[in-house]
């Protein structure tokens, strides 16, 4: 059984909370499922709005789905939470993805 197959038996036994729907969306997002993924994401925020590592993986799965300006706006409330929440690192990342962003954006 894979992690996947794990985490989803796990959601339809009722367990549902944070950190599961995270690496739900992880596990989809190594397999290249980005709408799976940003569901699983949006709902690990749902559940905690301050959760750094989810609002880094959502926005890392929105670029890689192309849609680039959603990624940059969901970086900008990453940024927000991780320093509200005191997670520097997580904000110092944060701010490097949305430059490659904005140079990526701004070529277009």
């Amino acid at each position: 059984m894979s992690a996947l197959e794990t985490f989803e038996n796990m959601l339809a036994a009722g367990k549902d909370n944070a950190l599961l729907r995270y690496s739900l969306g992880n596990e989809c997002l190594k397999l290249g499922r980005f709408d799976e993924a940003r569901v699983h994401l949006q709902a690990a925020l749902a559940f905690d709005s301050r959760y750094s590592a989810a609002w880094k993986l959502l926005g890392k799965a929105l670029s890689e789905a192309g849609a680039l300006a959603e990624a940059r706006e969901t970086y900008r409330q990453g940024i927000a939470a991780a320093e509200a929440r005191g997670d520097i690192q997580a904000a110092k990342e944060m701010t490097v993805f949305a430059r490659r962003l904005d140079k990526q954006l701004a070529g277009e």
